[in-house]
């Protein structure tokens, strides 16, 4: 009966919406790279020493427990107390564990053991019970305050040392690195017991999953705070983004806000990392051993010498922090590196003087120094370049100042280089050095090991190709090309009218190599110049290689850089680099930025079917199938354009002040742009796709109601239509009042779900009276039509008992099939903190605070007496035009105020259905 509903037209429409939501799901979660992610492993049994806390605090905080991470010998000497490392605080995230610690811990020991224990951390990890606080809020505020007293526990069992630190070292992953940031808001914390914040894959911007006010207040407090005192907040903070991998959250949540006062913090995304580079997931970004490797190099590069702790000063922490996350030189960390090196000694002085110079050095029993004489070369070229495939630390090219062939001293040009996976580069703009004479790359002796080293000098308009992107919708049908036919190293395209998050690209480079003998790697290198989130290509030529190209973040309005693949290329080959849209992954981005908010335009799809609905039986006497009436009310244009005007007049002061005056909350769409998030007509998309949600929805909420409904009538006798009408039933008070103790005395959730489910077996049980009456019918059709016309017969508004007949049954079944649709999305935006609820059942019995509490006071009743409302009951009704005018608005207001906060969209709800409830009454 459904599906006849629906136009042939309409149905294709759906499915067409089906196919594009799954293409941009697939993209989310499956478009990405492989996992290049190695496993760390232990050398030794990892153990868990529990710390015992006061017991005060143990009674304060009975699920909450702090550990030290320990191996071997190192496990068994620090169960005796006191300590004394270097302490390092693990925060696990939502549903996280407390023994996630044991990767960055082995590796932390196993290079502690490297260099004799002169200095080691001890790597402390908080059991937070693994509280899903990504869905519930409520438990944020008491962890803040139980790792405070975990910092001051850690440090009194260091009370005595020589080096005792005043201070700890923070990791936090997910949520527990927004939970290290909430720390400073705490009104008896003190800054200085952090001296480092590293977050991996926190959502820092606002929470995945806006599902209660508890959430998205302690975001509010935490981000205001940072902005209000940032010229306070002097602690290093480095956030660490997972990349695509990532879709739990998506990398551009992770970026810390950029305050032009507030330099102490750095966001990056994995793949941009060196020696990382690599995109990882939710889970493995703490077990990674290439970003765990990196860390450790950092936080042994933090230690000062002198207090054998990590170092109090500020700006050699965000040293170390570019150094090893940002721009690696392939060199080991210095604080105040040598600029001047001395080029002395027993080595070959060689000069050179073409433009493009290769060299092979194998088993060199000599040193040599190459120089190129620069006079000549800044006449004719701009910039030069060099790079070798000889990943040490040690020093390889420098400069000379006003030198003919040799110098005894060069400017060490090695800091300026750049590592990437296969070769350390240098470019070099002549312009900026004018008081260098020559160039010198210096070869060192080696035996049993070859590696080449390459320099040339060019011109940049030669290198520097502009390449405009295709347009949004050319839905990938179109393509824009450049060859590269000049034989050089390196390559600058830029990507011209690339900038917003909702444009994605397909990049094709086919290499063609002559006379090579020997496997050939290029790199391609996407490089995003406002944010660091660059991500890196291998590729074995002769090849065609396939780069997708999407950002995390937009560029900013006053930002003029240009988006950039870096081609680190073979001289021997010629590449083509083909550049066109990509549809999948624009739904894909779409996906990504806006999932969240679809419950919120399902919801509105929805009321605008529920008040066509109730229009109909006001105007008609009867109640259209739910999926004619979608089809005649959903529509975009209902709602977008107040949504549009709104966010257009909040741009003027007067209406700004006036809104303000009013209390009313900030318009959804002004969050999103404010985190540069909004597409061209992705509103429209997201309705489209929230009314094809709601279709599906419906259609298998229908299905399973008859299926339940037959299965009702295979074990019970059947049953038939009820012969009165009783607005109030008498268990009606008794089970309301029982479902709001529940509420009250466990959790409010639980309440509304066995309110739900109530409200579905009366429907089921009416689906079965009527699938009885029907067969009756077909039965015995004569006698059918005498109870139809006897039904019809006693059938009078003034009394006081109205009955039902069959075709009022069939329009309170699709009335009633309407709201179970409302209901269920309540249901499943209110099911995280009932999650919540029973995993710490063992803990508390009642869910302290209850974001659904109010909600559920008022939805009981409501829905207890929709469970016993029937069309013939609300016909007559003076309030059913007003309840039938309230859902339009309603529709606006979802959009305009819950896409960003999901928990406001049940209140909208709630409206019309109360408003339904009490057309019984009046």
């Amino acid at each position: 009966m459904f599906l006849h509903s629906v136009s042939l037209w309409n149905l294709a429409f759906y499915v067409s919406m089906v196919f594009m939501a799954t293409l941009g799901l697939w993209d989310v979660f499956f478009g990405f790279e492989e996992n290049k992610c190695s496993m760390s492993y232990m050398f030794e049994y990892p153990e868990y020493q529990k710390i015992q806390l006061p017991k005060k605090l143990a009674k304060r905080y009975p699920t909450y427990e702090l550990y030290l991470y320990g191996e071997g010998s190192y496990a068994e000497e620090h169960k005796i107390l006191p300590l004394t490392g270097i302490p390092v605080l693990f925060l696990p995230g939502n549903a996280g564990s407390y023994k996630q610690v044991r990767s960055v811990g082995s590796i932390a020991l196993r290079k502690a053991e490297d260099i004799d224990f002169k200095y080691h951390f001890d790597f402390f990890s908080v059991n937070f019970n693994e509280e899903l606080v990504a869905l519930y809020g409520g438990s944020l505020q008491k962890q803040t305050k139980f790792v405070h007293e975990c910092i001051k526990t850690i440090l009194k069992l260091y009370k005595g040392q020589e080096f005792a630190p005043k201070s700890v070292a923070i990791i936090g992953h997910s949520m527990g690195g927004l939970v290290a940031r909430a720390l400073l808001t705490l009104k008896n914390f003190k800054q200085d017991l952090i001296n480092l914040l590293i977050t991996q894959a926190t959502p820092h911007v606002a929470p995945v999953m806006p599902l209660d006010r508890f959430i998205t207040d302690f975001y509010m407090t935490i981000n205001n705070y940072w902005i209000l005192n940032a010229q306070h907040i002097n602690l290093t903070t480095l956030s660490v983004a997972g990349g695509f991998r990532d879709y739990q959250v998506r990398s551009g949540l992770t970026f810390l806000p950029k305050l032009s006062h507030h330099t102490s913090a750095l966001s990056v995304v994995s793949s941009a990392v060196p020696k990382t580079w690599v995109s990882t997931d939710h889970l493995s970004i703490v077990w990674c051993k290439q970003l765990q490797l990196t860390t450790v190099r950092a936080f042994f590069d933090l230690i000062d010498a002198d207090t054998k702790q990590i170092t109090q000063n500020s700006k050699k922490k965000l040293s170390v922090l570019n150094h090893h996350f940002i721009r690696h030189p392939s060199k080991q960390f210095e604080e105040n590196p040598a600029i001047i090196s001395d080029l002395t000694g027993t080595s070959m002085w060689v000069p050179v003087k073409v433009s493009k110079w290769s060299y092979v050095a194998y088993n060199e029993s000599d040193k040599i120094y190459f120089t190129f004489p620069l006079e000549n070369h800044r006449k004719i070229y701009t910039h030069a370049y060099c790079q070798s495939t000889m990943l040490d630390t040690n020093s390889w090219i420098f400069g000379c100042i006003n030198s003919t062939s040799m110098c005894r001293q060069g400017v060490d040009l090695s800091w300026k280089a750049e590592l990437l996976p296969t070769i350390k580069s240098l470019m070099l703009r002549l312009q900026d050095y004018p008081s260098l004479s020559h160039l010198v790359v210096y070869v060192p002796s080696i035996h049993g090991s070859k590696f080449v080293v390459d320099c040339e000098f060019f011109k940049e308009e030669t290198r520097s190709i502009q390449l405009p992107v295709t347009h949004l919708f050319s839905f990938g049908l179109s393509s824009r090309k450049v060859v590269l036919n000049t034989s050089g190293l390196y390559y600058n395209i830029e990507l011209l009218n690339f900038g917003q998050i909702y444009q994605a690209f397909k990049i094709n480079v086919v290499s063609k190599c002559s006379g090579a003998k020997e496997e050939i790697t290029s790199i391609y290198k996407f490089h995003i110049p406002w944010s660091y989130e660059d991500s890196l290509t291998i590729a074995q030529v002769p090849s065609s290689t396939e780069i997708s190209l999407k950002l995390h973040i937009a560029q900013p309005e006053n930002d003029s850089h240009v988006a950039l693949l870096k081609m680190y290329t073979s001289p021997d080959c010629q590449y083509e680099v083909t550049v066109k849209t990509s549809f999948s992954q624009i739904l894909g981005q779409v996906v990504r930025f806006h999932g969240g908010a679809l419950p919120a335009y399902v919801m509105s799809s929805n009321l605008l079917a529920y008040g066509g609905q109730l229009y109909s039986l006001f105007s008609t006497g009867y109640c259209l199938e739910y999926a004619t009436i979608l089809d005649k009310e959903a529509k975009p244009y209902k709602v977008d354009p107040f949504v549009i005007m709104t966010k257009f007049l909040l741009g003027y002061k007067w209406f700004k002040e006036l809104w303000d005056t009013l209390l009313l909350p900030e318009l959804d769409a002004m969050v999103l742009t404010s985190q540069s998030m909004c597409f061209p007509l992705v509103s429209l998309i997201l309705f489209l796709f929230g009314t094809c949600t709601a279709y599906w929805s419906a259609l298998l909420s229908s299905a399973s109601v008859r299926l339940l409904s037959s299965l009702w009538l295979a074990l019970k006798r059947p049953s038939e239509l009820p012969k009165d009408i009783k607005m109030l039933s008498p268990d009606l008070p008794f089970l309301t009042v029982v479902l709001i103790i529940v509420g009250w005395t466990t959790c409010g959730a639980l309440a509304i779900l066995l309110s739900y489910l109530h409200y579905v077996f009366k429907i089921i049980h009416l689906q079965a009276s009527l699938t009885t009456f029907k067969n009756k019918q077909s039965v015995n059709p004569k006698h059918s039509r005498r109870s139809e016309k006897k039904f019809n017969h006693r059938k009078d508004v003034t009394a006081h008992h109205l009955h039902l007949s069959a075709n009022d049954a069939e329009d309170s079944l699709r009335m009633h099939s309407t709201v179970v649709n409302l209901l269920t999305w309540i249901v499943l935006l209110s099911m995280p903190s009932l999650i919540y609820w029973l995993k710490n059942l063992r803990y508390c019995f009642k869910l302290t605070p209850d974001p659904c509490k109010p909600l559920a006071f008022i939805l009981i009743p409501t829905v207890a007496v929709l469970g016993n409302t029937y069309t013939v009951s609300i016909k007559s009704s003076k309030l059913l035009k007003t309840a039938s005018q309230f859902p339009l608005p309603l529709a606006v207001g979802v959009i305009a105020f819950g896409s960003a906060h999901l928990y406001r969209v049940p209140c909208f709800v709630l409206v019309p259905l109360l408003l339904h409830a009490l057309c019984n009454f009046m």
